[in-house]
C-alpha cells in the first residue's frame, strides 16, 4: 500500500508541477518566480522534521553526502529548464512527455551500466515502444 500511496503523491505532484509551471506568468522574473518557489519547498521540506526528526543537527548534517548537493542543483536544472521551455513555446502535453522519456532512456542506460541492472526481452521491447513514442510525438507534418 505504501508503493501506491508514495508513487501517487509523486505523479500527482509531478502534474500540479507541470501544470503550474505552464501557469506561471511570461512577464515574470524566472529568477523570482523560481526563488518564491523554492522558499515555499523550503518551509514544507521543513514540516517534514515533524515527521522524521533529525535528533542533533550536526550529527545529521555529518550524514549527508556531495549528492545532497548535486541534486538541489539538478533540481535547479529541471525547474528553469521546464520554465524556460514552456516560455518558448512548448505545448504542456509534450514537453513532459519528452522530457521523461529521454531522462528514462538514460536512467536505463545508468541502470544497467552503473548499477548492474537487468533488462529482460519484455523490458527492451518496452523501451522500443518508447523510442518510438517519443519519435511520434514529436513528428511534424
Amino acid at each position: 500500500m505504501i508503493l501506491i500511496l508514495t508513487a501517487s503523491l509523486a505523479a500527482v505532484s509531478t502534474v500540479l508541477y507541470n501544470l503550474f509551471q505552464k501557469l506561471t506568468p511570461a512577464q515574470s522574473n524566472p529568477a523570482l518566480a523560481l526563488s518564491v518557489t523554492y522558499g515555499v519547498a523550503l518551509g514544507t521540506t521543513l514540516m517534514l522534521f515533524l515527521f522524521y526528526p533529525a535528533g542533533s543537527l550536526g550529527a545529521a548534517f555529518q550524514k549527508l553526502n556531495w549528492v545532497s548537493f548535486a541534486l538541489g542543483l539538478a533540481i535547479a536544472g529541471v525547474e528553469i529548464g521546464t520554465l524556460l521551455a514552456y516560455r518558448a513555446g512548448w505545448q504542456i502535453s509534450l514537453l513532459a512527455i519528452m522530457v521523461n522519456v529521454v531522462a528514462s532512456l538514460a536512467l536505463v542506460l545508468i541502470g544497467v551500466i552503473f548499477f548492474k541492472e537487468k533488462l529482460t526481452l519484455i523490458n527492451l521491447l518496452g523501451i522500443l515502444i518508447c523510442v518510438a513514442g517519443l519519435v511520434m510525438v514529436n513528428y511534424r507534418r
